[in-house]
């Protein structure tokens, strides 16, 4: 496939400035560490991100997964998530039941831990989203484990709207103890309502807009848009109410964070992209799919490259260049984050059950 130059990149994210640089720290095939530097965002940017990023020592590493190792600290808790916490907590009691919105893509990360206490013994489903991103057999994995907890679970895709048909009988199902208990006092067709949670950017506001036929949920393609809670009516006796993505406090894994991060569940502007970008590839290398090295005709050799030596291959074959025909390896950044999120790099899952 021939590389054409490359436009710059628009949009979501601005693109890091300054002279100031930062170490990345990776591991090469050998399984050394490897130091490549980069360019840093200047000292006001950082002055803001420091306003909004906890900085504490690097804590301990885990074994749960490869991608623990050499984690970018990521921290985020602004305040209107608090609130949005002690409203769900509030509003348990208008509703009979919950719906909770995961990403297929990474359905151990994307749950909210804190969700646990908050919901207690309401009656809940899960929503297995985005699975038009993750790789079907995955999917399937996590869809038997769930099961296998006794949570009902739909996947779905609200993009082609797979799965959508199947939330209504899930909602009359998890809650027939209720509807047979009002229909033994003659309360037929009894409105049901379900509160619709989930972190920030897994698609709660697609869901509701395709469910309930209309386009009143803002949908965008970053984390914190919906920032008020709202009632849907579908179908004839089913409600819906939409609440604002809410992360936890504390990552304690943190390559929970920076997954999240790869997916734009956290924004952008709080963290060093280009570090970002380096570590997802560091995962997709040692994980090729096709589509991957094919999507930026990689060869094995440079498959074997350090990340941000592939960073600077892909950005070279994208025509992304600065003055004297180096590579511009911030505008990669952003490129391979974006298509990440696409999944024009693959149908990629970053977790199994």
């Amino acid at each position: 496939m021939q590389n054409k130059k490359s436009s710059p990149i628009k949009g979501k994210r601005a693109r890091n400035s300054g002279n100031t640089q930062k170490n990345y720290t990776g591991k090469n095939n050998s399984g050394k560490d490897s130091k490549a530097l980069y360019h840093k965002k200047s000292a006001s940017d950082n002055v803001r991100t420091a306003r909004k990023v906890q900085k504490v020592r690097k804590p301990e590493k885990s074994k749960s997964t490869p991608l623990a190792e050499n984690a970018q600290y990521i921290q985020w808790f602004p305040g209107h998530m608090t609130r949005t916490k002690r409203q769900i907590q509030s509003d348990l009691k208008l509703v009979d039941a919950v719906a909770e919105i995961i990403d297929a893509r990474l359905p151990q990360s994307s749950r909210n831990p804190d969700l646990d206490s908050l919901i207690g013994n309401k009656p809940r489903l899960i929503l297995l989203n985005k699975c038009d991103l993750a790789d079907p057999s995955a999917t399937s994995k996590w869809v038997a484990y769930f099961r296998s907890k006794g949570i009902k679970t739909v996947e779905l895709d609200c993009k082609s709207g797979k799965g959508i048909a199947s939330f209504t009988n899930a909602v009359r199902d998890i809650l027939s103890h209720k509807i047979e208990m009002w229909e033994s006092k003659g309360m037929k067709n009894h409105s049901l309502r379900v509160m619709v949670v989930g972190i920030p950017n897994v698609g709660k506001s697609s869901f509701i807009n395709r469910i309930s036929k209309s386009t009143k949920a803002k949908v965008e393609d970053r984390p914190g848009v919906t920032r008020g809670n709202q009632w849907f009516t579908i179908d004839k006796n089913i409600e819906l109410l939409d609440t604002p993505g809410v992360l936890w406090p504390k990552f304690d894994d943190q390559s929970v964070g920076e997954k999240l991060a790869f997916t734009g569940a956290v924004k952008d502007q709080i963290m060093d992209t280009e570090q970002l970008a380096l570590r997802l590839l560091e995962y997709l290398k040692d994980n090729v799919n096709p589509v991957f090295s094919e999507r930026f005709s990689l060869t094995d050799e440079e498959l074997s490259l350090s990340p941000h030596e592939l960073l600077a291959v892909i950005a070279a074959k994208r025509g992304m260049l600065i003055s004297g025909g180096e590579p511009d390896t911030e505008r990669a950044a952003v490129m391979v984050l974006d298509e990440f999120r696409a999944a024009k790099l693959g149908r990629i899952t970053l977790e199994l059950p």
